[in-house]
């Protein structure tokens, strides 16, 4: 009790004195032990902690429920890129931190109808920046069912966030110098534009349908579109995950979405599931994910276990991944997701 009143007035202290916080501070992940004492820190745990909390109450509101998935898993925990994984050695077997617990969430689509979870996602990313860590906190979900339910379930667990940070703390927000009022305009519907149209805007930048987007193309787009968030939907199937469902009128494109958030670029990957057996297996042994891990020395059998379930079940499903360090970084306006979070972990900051 004592503690928590002290965070309560050292807060209050601060609102009276006028006293802004300087988010700079955290980007510094050298020595981050040395940080714990900084009140920039605490201001940020408080503040991401209700982001969860919106999370949370988002999925118990909507009947999802919450699954522990693995976190030490074959290639079936990567997202896209295996070459991004950390290997190492399982009692003898290769494994890999997780990047993702989508697979382990989509089988249980038609026994549960609507699951979630929580967990770290790990990428050997080789840059130590403002854009990269190594680990991070990915919320996702999945459920059975289309493209314009997921759309909204994005928009609903987004807003529960923000709106949870706004009641909880707007007072911490202040203190940071985040603009309030920009955060109180999100409203459900998000705009959309396909990636066709996408690509037709950043004409300019030199962009060719089949090009991926890159952080500046995603930041001009946010621009375009008044700095509130903005899907772009119907990627090239070349350029995505492979069990991202194709779409019934155009085979060149995916059922999928990227959601885009002012500030951070993309916070959310979404897409309708591949649920038919021979579909699915043709698009993985044919995709750049699988090439890279035959080159790790796996192979099909890493995806033994995914692909018989689809022998057997073919139900229509979607999901998503949601960034919170991107949604994070979005709330408190920083061009630097170092400042996102207590202990952001990357190529130098290992504790």
């Amino acid at each position: 009790m004592w503690v928590l009143e002290t965070q309560k007035s050292e807060i209050e202290r601060l609102s009276k004195k006028n006293e802004a916080v300087d988010l700079c501070l955290l980007k510094n992940t050298k020595d981050r032990h040395k940080l714990i004492p900084a009140q920039e820190l605490h201001l940020v745990v408080r503040v991401e902690s209700s982001l969860l909390k919106g999370a949370r109450r988002y999925f118990e509101d909507h009947n999802f429920i919450e699954v522990v998935a693995p976190h030490l898993t074959k290639a079936t925990g990567a997202c896209e890129n295996v070459a991004t994984m950390f290997q190492l050695d399982y009692f003898g077997q290769n494994a890999y931190l997780s990047q993702t617990a989508q697979l382990y969430l989509e089988v249980l689509t038609p026994y549960l109808g609507k699951v979630w979870c929580i967990g770290p996602s790990f990428r050997a990313e080789p840059y130590a920046d403002e854009r990269h860590l190594s680990e991070f906190t990915l919320v996702e979900l999945e459920f059975a069912g289309g493209f314009g339910d997921l759309l909204a379930h994005i928009e609903g667990a987004i807003c529960s966030m923000i709106n949870c940070v706004l009641k909880e703390r707007e007072q911490e927000l202040r203190l940071l110098n985040v603009n309030v009022e920009r955060l109180r305009k999100i409203r459900e519907p998000f705009e959309k534009i396909t990636y066709t149209e996408a690509v037709g805007l950043l004409s300019d930048y030199g962009i060719k349908w089949g090009d991926d987007l890159k952080s500046q193309h995603e930041n001009a787009l946010v621009q375009m579109h008044g700095n509130m968030p903005l899907f772009v939907t119907h990627f090239p199937k070349a350029i995505k995950f492979f069990n991202m469902r194709e779409n019934d009128e155009n085979s060149k494109v995916v059922n999928s979405a990227d959601l885009l958030l002012p500030m951070s670029g993309e916070a959310v990957g979404a897409a309708e599931r591949e649920y038919r057996y021979e579909k699915l297996y043709q698009r993985l042994v044919s995709s750049t994910m699988f090439r890279q891990l035959v080159e790790k020395g796996g192979s099909i059998e890493d995806f033994r276990w995914y692909l018989e379930f689809y022998k057997v079940h073919s139900n229509l499903h979607s999901g998503c991944g949601i960034g919170l360090n991107r949604v994070t970084q979005f709330v408190l306006g920083t061009d630097d997701i170092r400042a996102t979070t207590a202990f952001p972990l990357n190529k130098e900051s290992i504790l």
